[in-house]
């Protein structure tokens, strides 16, 4: 049986995420250590006993969310399970980082640096306000990109996330994406939801917070990982270090092709999936992308029983 494991984006947040397995493993308790003296603060009191207002904000979350991904993952190798037991990882935007971490292309002090200057940089790209993104619910890619091209009127508005195939998430000025909602309706989408996000993500007006991941990732080693990673914005396994930094500066203003990389997954031979970190939303895309497909999720104490 061949595996994946796959780490979750930002929205899988949630005050005490990962306090269980710090707990029970010293190897996890050691990774949120780790964040917090890298960050030079106490992300982890955040994180366990914070207001989610708080870990919600985008720099809080990016690195709160890889060091649940990286404590839950050091919990699997304390029971066994190493990341030779994946074929592939992949990750869901700021999960890509994680699955890098995971696969040793980046250390964890390094990736928890860089998610907080993504956080920030990608939250001062657009002043609030003035970005949104919204859910078209029954589109496809291809559908949803239709929706947005015709929103644009000379604003952005972007096929931003192809999660899965009923749920394409757009991106970009608000009223742009606002327009977008409503011509969705109209061009047969189940339900359009604007989003509850602080900034519109992986569109074009995130080209600052690009600029700057160009320069944070540009003094950052990144070594070869343990086994492939595939990217969001390509859809398929890269394992160079030049190609992963150039991908993790487009993945800013890309499209996360969540929906493509599993299917190219699933196309490689992979039956199996993992969710590494906090929340099941990464689940959930997957059945619905690949119904064949057995899937765990590995977030508690509790998920390890029986390894």
């Amino acid at each position: 049986m061949s595996r994946a494991f796959v780490f979750p984006g930002q929205g899988a947040q949630v005050v005490g995420m990962g306090r269980a397995l710090a707990e029970a493993y010293p190897a996890a308790r050691a990774v949120f250590d780790e964040v917090d003296a890298a960050l030079g603060e106490k992300l982890s009191t955040l994180i366990w006993e914070g207001e989610p207002e708080a870990l919600t904000l985008t720099r809080n979350a990016q690195p709160a969310l890889m060091a649940t991904s990286m404590a839950a993952m050091r919990a699997l190798e304390a029971e066994g399970v190493t990341i030779s037991d994946a074929a592939f990882v992949a990750g869901h935007s700021l999960g890509e980082y994680s699955a890098l971490c995971a696969a040793g292309a980046l250390s964890l002090t390094d990736t928890a640096r860089l998610l907080r200057i993504r956080g920030e940089a990608m939250q001062a790209a657009v002043p609030v306000g003035v970005g949104a993104m919204a859910a078209l619910l029954g589109l496809d890619f291809a559908g949803a990109a239709a929706v947005a091209a015709e929103a644009a009127q000379g604003e952005v508005c972007q096929a931003a996330n192809d999660n899965d195939p009923a749920q394409v998430v757009v991106s970009g000025h608000k009223g742009a994406v606002e327009r977008a909602v409503e011509i969705a309706k109209g061009k047969g989408a189940k339900r359009a939801i604007l989003l509850p996000v602080s900034a519109p993500f992986h569109c074009a007006l995130m080209q600052p917070a690009a600029d700057r991941m160009a320069e944070a990732l540009a003094g950052v080693q990144i070594a070869r990982p343990a086994v492939p990673v595939v990217a969001n914005v390509v859809a398929h396994a890269v394992s160079d270090p030049d190609e992963i930094r150039r991908l993790l500066v487009a993945q800013v203003t890309g499209s996360v092709r969540w929906r493509g990389s599993v299917e190219w997954m699933v196309g490689q031979g992979v039956t199996e999936f993992w969710e590494i970190g906090a929340g099941k939303a990464l689940s959930g895309m997957v059945r619905r992308i690949a119904k064949e497909a057995a899937v765990r999720n590995f977030g508690a104490p509790e998920d390890l029983v029986g390894l």
